[in-house]
């Protein structure tokens, strides 16, 4: 309904393509009476006064309706070309006729209301969110603001929040692109790998948007791996490469993180940060990790329900303690 507001109702565009519209049902009329003498009068002049009142507004659907009655009475309905006399039957035609009209431009100009309501909400949404994801980008500036200066003798610390905080605002942003509705798995992934070099990382698996809350937890879990991998896995080596493999079946998404090409990994001896986050990530979601160690390279899997709403873990994981990687 874009381009029909463009005109405004009651304007002289109005009046012109109402105009237009019963012209076109005329003719149109008319060529139907050269096939056929039996043609009803008015079934081509319904449809002019439908698109007169959406388009137009309701002045322009009640134009195009007596004008429209008034050609077709005089044209189309015997005798031709004049006005009188009129049977008892006509004049129920004539009756029933400007009934119905009355009630398509009744639904016409109701449904434009409606629809322009519904237009003026949405911008109002619009404005809102793109507010809020200003004030939230001015409180994320200022939060990493304090935490510079608060940290500023332990830079490791500082450095490992801000970056975290940084993954969580680039999903913002990428969540903020679908008004709200999610993130792409793919624009995830891309985001945060992106500065380690496209020609090293491959990526292949469907299209799928995560729902908010599911978004921001896999950009964390997504993040862990990265730096993991440019401290001590495959992108901390010039010749190193990632693959990351994901399907989707029953609402539940299977990711496999395969790194390959960098130095000899060990499993950690402690449970960091990055084990903590595992865990209680996944579990929110009906979810499960798994981590080898291969001579080649680290090799995680992650699984997790798409379902923003799931509470505890799905039925095969609990009661279970999911091996995981250490991120510290």
């Amino acid at each position: 309904m874009n381009w029909p507001s463009r005109v405004r109702p009651g304007s002289a565009e109005a009046y012109v393509f109402a105009t237009l519209c019963v012209v076109i049902a005329s003719l149109l009329r008319w060529g139907l009476g050269l096939l056929s003498e039996n043609i009803l009068t008015f079934p081509t002049f319904y449809p002019a006064v439908l698109f007169s009142a959406l388009i137009g507004g309701a002045g322009a659907g009640a134009f195009a309706a007596v004008l429209g009655g008034l050609i077709g009475w005089w044209a189309f309905m015997p005798p031709h070309f004049t006005f009188f006399p009129v049977t008892f039957g006509q004049q129920i035609g004539l009756l029933m006729y400007f009934s119905a009209c009355l009630l398509i431009v009744w639904g016409a100009d109701h449904y434009r209301n409606i629809t322009k309501r519904l237009e003026d909400e949405e911008k109002f949404r619009k404005l809102a969110v793109d507010e809020l994801a200003h004030r939230l980008k001015n409180k994320l500036a200022t939060i990493q603001s304090i935490i510079s200066f608060q940290l500023r003798d332990d830079p490791q610390i500082r450095d490992a929040i801000l970056s975290r905080l940084t993954a969580l605002s680039a999903t913002d942003d990428l969540i903020m692109a679908t008004q709200g509705q999610g993130a792409g798995l793919r624009g995830i992934l891309s985001a945060e790998l992106r500065p380690y070099g496209v020609s090293r990382v491959s990526m292949e698996g469907p299209d799928v948007l995560l729902p908010p809350k599911l978004a921001l937890m896999m950009a964390l879990l997504v993040h862990e791996l990265a730096t993991n991998a440019a401290k001590y896995g495959a992108l901390s080596s010039s010749v190193g490469n990632l693959s990351i493999q994901w399907s989707l079946a029953d609402a539940r998404l299977d990711l496999e993180w395969r790194e390959s090409g960098g130095p000899t990994v060990t499993a950690p001896d402690h449970r960091g940060f990055g084990t903590r986050l595992f865990s209680r990530a996944l579990e929110q979601f009906g979810g499960a990790v798994e981590a080898t160690f291969a001579t080649t390279g680290l090799i995680c899997k992650l699984s997790f329900v798409l379902q923003e709403s799931s509470p505890t873990l799905a039925p095969d994981v609990i009661g279970t303690q999911p091996k995981v990687l250490a991120a510290d």
